[in-house]
């Protein structure tokens, strides 16, 4: 019995060894490293959040207005609450994160998962801050709500860029103009590998797309007009070129983006059969008390 389970042992390791697709690496998520301890954070942001609700309700039911007009309008006022109640943890979560920013700046690099080790404690902490926030506003029913949260988080990104329903993390990472992210995709800019913790900048150029399912790994650089495709995987510190389509785990070069220029409203340039002109007369609608002018016009070149 022993002997077979070593064979079947001795199999998987070969057909890894034979796999070059294989990873021999597992990461684990930023919520499986957070002590409880953090989301102690939750509640000086959930308290003046609370705070400031309960303050315009204190002078909702005080108010003169009739008490019917009040009843009338109750639905609107709950809903405007909630969301008030969103926008001030938006507000305290930032304030909380500049003043934790100023004990311990940000910063790239690979440190040890040890509590000894103030990058990584301080990116549990930022983690917390800005995932209640997000978990908020991304269940926003505005769907570009999520920009001005990535933004606040100091993100670079414009409202022509969309994150259809994927994850990001909200630091170290930049986009360009017109970049779309397909739904279920994961941008990491840090990740856990082992006992390590790997923080890179994620940089996307202009009219890149990611396709659904995808991982993006820490330090990915896409180009300009570069696709990934589908369930695909990037590694640590990838360069995609311009204009190519990638796919696969890992990533890698299929071929050159044929439709890049077509998205971008280039006009081209088509030549005809010069041997023969084709000349047609089309009747030009304008108003009856303007074709005087036009006569007129017309006279004045012929003399």
């Amino acid at each position: 019995m022993n002997e077979k389970i070593e064979d079947e042992q001795k199999d998987i390791e070969k057909e890894e060894d034979d796999n070059e697709f294989f990873i021999d690496f597992t990461t684990s998520s930023a919520i499986h490293r957070v002590s409880l301890k953090f989301l102690a954070v939750y509640i000086p942001i959930f308290w003046f959040s609370g705070l400031a609700v309960a303050t315009f309700w204190y002078g909702y039911t005080i108010s003169p207005v009739p008490w019917i007009i009040k009843l009338l309008f109750l639905p609107l006022i709950l809903l405007g609450f909630s969301f008030l109640f969103i926008f001030s943890c938006f507000f305290f979560s930032k304030l909380l994160l500049i003043f934790i920013n100023l004990i311990h700046e940000p910063k790239e690099g690979i440190f040890r998962t040890d509590k000894r080790d103030n990058d990584f404690e301080f990116w549990k902490i930022r983690t917390e801050i800005k995932k209640i926030t997000l978990w908020l506003i991304r269940n926003w029913p505005l769907p570009w709500i999520d920009v001005i949260a990535f933004r606040w988080f100091s993100i670079k990104m414009d409202f022509s860029s969309h994150l259809n329903d994927a994850w990001c993390d909200a630091e170290f990472i930049s986009f360009g103009k017109h970049v779309t992210v397909g739904q279920g995709a994961v941008i990491m800019s840090s990740m856990v590998v082992g006992n390590y913790l790997i923080i890179k900048k994620i940089r996307f150029d202009d009219y890149a797309l990611v396709g659904g399912q995808s991982t993006i790994a820490p330090g990915t650089h896409f180009g300009e007009d570069t696709v990934l495709g589908a369930v695909s995987i990037t590694t640590l510190n990838q360069k995609l070129e311009d204009g190519w389509i990638y796919s696969g785990i890992p990533a890698r070069k299929l071929k050159l983006n044929k439709y890049a220029e077509m998205r971008r409203d280039i006009i081209h340039k088509v030549d005809v059969d010069a041997e023969e002109k084709i000349e047609t007369e089309h009747e030009v609608n304008i108003d009856e008390d303007k074709k005087h002018l036009i006569k007129k016009n017309l006279g004045g070149d012929n003399e």
